[in-house]
């Protein structure tokens, strides 16, 4: 492997980082569940409680998202010190860009979508667009990847057809994550 290619692995969801992603993943998962739950079960019409949930929610949703980003960025800063090479260079900053960019389209596409009213279309455009994010971030030996992309690509079809199904497949993302990052080191 030469300089190159270790360059453009500095940024990788192998080992404990996707274990990390998918924990974050279980976790914004599961209170998002829990907030949901709770609103649907005490105040449907309280506006102020809604706008709460909703508030809460986006919050849960950025931290998971600020949480995974560091652990990329610590595992690429751990794996450039160990190949001895610079973390920002040509590739890492190529990189950087594209996760940005496609992740700020991914928030803005949920946002539209929830001021819309499109709630149900939620989860399974963020599937989607995780999936497209995947797929274009993919290794030349991350065929477990492409497998993944395939998967959420899965869950958002059901999605689409069967709304309530979201959760479970959120939970399903984040154990592929973990079981991904075990299964690749």
């Amino acid at each position: 492997m030469n300089q190159q290619d270790n360059l453009k692995g500095n940024f990788s969801l192998k080992g404990f980082t996707s274990i990390q992603i998918g924990i974050y993943i279980l976790i914004a998962a599961y209170a998002i569940k829990s907030i949901l739950d709770g609103f649907l079960d005490k105040h449907f019409s309280d506006f102020s409680v809604k706008e709460n949930s909703v508030i809460l929610i986006t919050a849960l949703v950025s931290l998971a998202f600020l949480f995974s980003s560091s652990a990329l960025f610590y595992n690429g800063k751990r794996t450039a010190k160990k190949q001895q090479v610079q973390l920002w260079n040509e590739a890492s900053k190529s990189n950087l860009y594209k996760y940005t960019s496609s992740f700020l389209i991914l928030f803005l596409t949920l946002y539209f979508l929830s001021k819309q009213g499109h709630t149900a279309y939620l989860t399974p455009i963020f599937l989607v667009i995780y999936a497209t994010i995947l797929f274009l971030f993919k290794q030349k030996e991350g065929r477990e990847l492409l497998i993944m992309s395939g998967v959420c690509i899965l869950f958002a079809i059901i999605c689409f057809l069967i709304p309530s199904y979201w959760y479970s497949s959120l939970f399903i993302l984040g154990v592929a994550h973990i079981t991904y990052g075990v299964v690749v080191k």
